[in-house]
């Protein structure tokens, strides 16, 4: 059996997350992929996925893998799963991968971006994918904040209840807030995320932006280990998972928006 990675984007308003779930809850990503697969070639797969996003999270570049008896040549497999899939679902590439090749397990980091529309009436075109905020943000404050959650922490204030993680450990090497008029970016960077902890990120720098959180308290928030000391969990909408990256690569040699710094090693080691 050849060992398959599907990259593709998805719009996530309509889905609800990206895992199979029972009929009755909703659509998902991977219940469209392996219903379309299955019509296509007559073949159940079952699909491993790099991040498994919740409902209404957007992917620009997710990755996937399964295993497949199919003999359809690879270049030709996301044409024909295009034909079928929703129109807010596109593959952009398919390859083989070692047998070892595991989307999740095998990947060495992950880039997410949080969009934050800033300006005093939302705008219509960017409303799906964009957390509309009208109040005034201190955005130099909110970027100072976020140089404090760079390298490796416990973010265990950072993660949602209900989350099945074992360690609370990740690293970071770039949390970065960004602006372009009235639209502020957060990407954040690392070698694997815990259950809403962008979202929670997000919600935190934020309420320093407002002015509820001290710039200088995000060390403190970090160690108490507390939810409750972070700020909210921000909505879906706002987040992409932008890039899933498989090779020892510095995340500044793949993006111009993103500094070179020392953090970067400790993803690739």
């Amino acid at each position: 059996m050849r060992n398959i990675l599907l990259r593709l984007a998805y719009d996530g308003t309509n889905y609800h997350g990206f895992q199979r779930q029972p009929e009755e809850h909703g659509r998902t990503i991977q219940g469209e992929l392996e219903r379309v697969w299955k019509k296509l070639f007559a073949e159940e797969i079952k699909v491993v996925t790099a991040g498994r996003t919740d409902t209404g999270v957007h992917a620009a570049g997710q990755v996937v893998n399964f295993r497949s008896d199919a003999r359809i040549p690879l270049e030709k497999i996301p044409k024909a799963l295009n034909s079928l899939l929703p129109l807010d679902i596109r593959i952009i590439e398919a390859r083989e991968v070692p047998e070892d090749f595991n989307a999740r397990t095998s990947a060495k980091w992950k880039r997410y971006d949080y969009r934050i529309d800033n300006g005093r009436i939302p705008h219509v075109f960017t409303r799906l994918y964009t957390l509309h905020e009208p109040v005034p943000l201190d955005v130099l404050k909110m970027q100072t904040a976020a140089t404090y959650l760079e390298g490796k922490h416990n973010f265990k204030a950072f993660v949602a209840a209900g989350s099945s993680a074992k360690s609370f450990v990740r690293t970071l090497s770039h949390c970065k807030v960004s602006q372009q008029g009235e639209l502020i970016t957060i990407t954040c960077i690392g070698n694997g995320f815990l259950y809403n902890m962008v979202r929670i990120i997000t919600g935190t720098l934020l309420y320093v932006g407002k002015g509820k959180i001290q710039t200088d308290a995000i060390p403190s928030i970090l160690d108490s280990g507390q939810r409750a000391q972070a700020g909210k969990t921000v909505p879906a909408a706002g987040l992409t998972l932008t890039m899933v990256n498989y090779e020892l690569v510095r995340p500044s040699e793949v993006f111009e928006d993103i500094e070179e710094n020392q953090i970067e090693e400790l993803l690739l080691s």
